[in-house]
């Protein structure tokens, strides 16, 4: 009998070492690397510029990769060019399933105005060079490797890990996100959700903090319209339409709008204020506190409009039409709006106010309902994902993490209105980058190979920390 006891408690025990190993043991990080720049490359050189957006050869890359390693793969499609891959890693159910978002298309390009060919993945001192290499292609790779990572690990899971890489996501979303939550939302729906629309911005080499987006501004598109009497361009009428256009856009231009924290924005001031000069530190102390608030909105307007743009509902004029001859005065001159909305924003109300600045009764507002992305409350700050980020960003980059809302917008409003708590998290890039021309959607678009590899390390902590089993059944 007491042989029989020891032998159950050493099966237990070794069980339980299992475990602990599976989840404590790390993988060969150098040989990562290097399979993460081989599929990250192979990715890259494969031109899935929207339009037209033919991401097949991409989802078919992917699909062969994770079929090799038995990994289960679904693909769905609106348009057979234009597919959306969904791999699975089955757990014991015991949790809600995790899922993993990356999108295959990337913006066009003018390949004249580059010094590397924009498909041509090059790598040069440390960079990596290509469309799509930080706008999406690097969380493509990443996620894929996760999976792979997850897979060989042989850990148990206690929920489903699901990644889903998606057609459309820049400007054709009726192929990806749309088309996947109408028609596919079973195959990914989940609890938590983890896509781009974060970092970690490095200045002069060293890193400020970690952004996660945990909600987003919504598009909200909206044209003025001005209609008058048309005539001869040599007899000025009051009722001219560009004139009544003009002075409208002026009207809304200098408008104001309402100040308005919700809870992400309120942590990320709170945070950054923590970390900032004390000049910096009583401005953002006075957007929170409301004391002398106006003065630290105007600092931002002029020195740091994307700080601007996070505190209300913002509107850009980025069209002017009207005339079609010098000597004609038109009928109906319009202007487009980009109105980028507080995801609570009462878009009805907002309208009817800014009728009221631009209070002429020759100018129509039309609002381009057609454009809008769905809104929904910000993910929360108290989840066990946004407590597993913190933590990864703390091992990995030893920073602190700011909770943002994007002024512009990704496919996880749609998650997030059907209830997913949704994160956006991406890898370090240098601030310089982007005026130097180097960033997203830029004529010399590249990532840090460095950057890239940590990244991987990262999602890998968050992932492993929330997915594998933290004791056995």
């Amino acid at each position: 009998m007491m042989k029989r006891t020891f032998y159950a408690l050493a099966v237990v025990c070794f069980m339980v070492g299992s475990v602990v190993n599976a989840q404590s043991k790390q993988p060969d990080w150098k040989a990562v690397e290097e399979e993460t720049m081989e599929h990250f490359q192979a990715i890259l050189r494969m031109n899935t510029s929207d339009p037209p957006g033919i991401e097949a050869p991409v989802v078919d890359y992917l699909k062969s990769v994770l079929q090799k390693e038995g990994i289960e793969v679904q693909t769905f499609a609106l348009d057979p060019n234009r597919p959306n891959l969904v791999a699975r890693l089955k757990g014991t159910g015991k949790k809600r399933p995790l899922l993993i978002m990356a999108h295959t298309d990337v913006v066009n390009v003018d390949s004249t105005k580059w010094t590397y060919p924009p498909f041509s993945a090059t790598r040069k001192d440390g960079y990596v060079y290509g469309r799509g290499s930080v706008d999406d292609k690097d969380n493509v790779a990443t996620g894929l490797m996760v999976m792979l990572l997850l897979k060989r690990s042989n850990a148990m899971l206690d929920r489903d890990v699901i990644f889903l890489a998606e057609a459309g996501e820049e400007g054709n979303v009726k192929y990806g996100i749309d088309y996947m939550v109408k028609n596919h939302w079973p195959a990914i729906e989940a609890e938590y959700c983890f896509a781009e629309g974060g970092g970690v911005p490095r200045t002069g080499g060293k890193i400020q903090y970690a952004t996660v987006a945990t909600t987003e501004k919504i598009p909200r598109g909206a044209k003025l319209v001005a209609k008058g009497i048309s005539g001869h361009g040599s007899v000025p009428l009051q009722s001219n339409a560009v004139v009544h256009i003009a002075q409208a856009v002026a009207k809304v231009a200098a408008w104001q709008t309402p100040m308005r924290l919700n809870e992400t924005t309120t942590a990320f001031f709170k945070r950054l204020a923590e970390i900032s000069t004390p000049e910096e530190t009583a401005r953002f102390q006075a957007l929170l506190n409301g004391k002398n608030a106006d003065s630290a909105q105007e600092y931002l307007a002029t020195k740091e409009p994307r700080y601007y743009s996070t505190l209300r509902t913002s509107i850009s004029p980025t069209i002017i039409k009207g005339g079609y001859r010098s000597n004609v005065i038109p009928s109906e001159a319009e202007a487009t709006l980009d109105i980028r909305a507080l995801p609570d924003e009462d878009m009805p109300k907002f309208l009817d106010a800014m009728r009221q600045v631009i209070n002429d009764p020759a100018v129509d507002i039309v609002s381009n309902s057609s454009s809008a992305r769905p809104g929904s409350p910000p993910s929360k700050l108290n989840t066990e994902a946004f407590r597993a980020v913190e933590a990864s960003v703390k091992r990995t980059y030893n920073t602190v993490t700011l909770p943002t809302m994007l002024t512009g917008a990704t496919d996880m409003s749609y998650l997030r209105s059907k209830g997913v708590q949704c994160y956006g998290i991406g890898p370090m890039t240098d601030s310089e980058d982007g005026p130097k021309g180097f960033g997203a959607h830029s004529d010399q678009e590249r990532i840090l190979e460095e950057a890239l590899h940590k990244f991987l390390r990262f999602q890998w902590d968050v992932v492993s920390s929330l997915a594998m089993q933290s004791s056995p059944e």
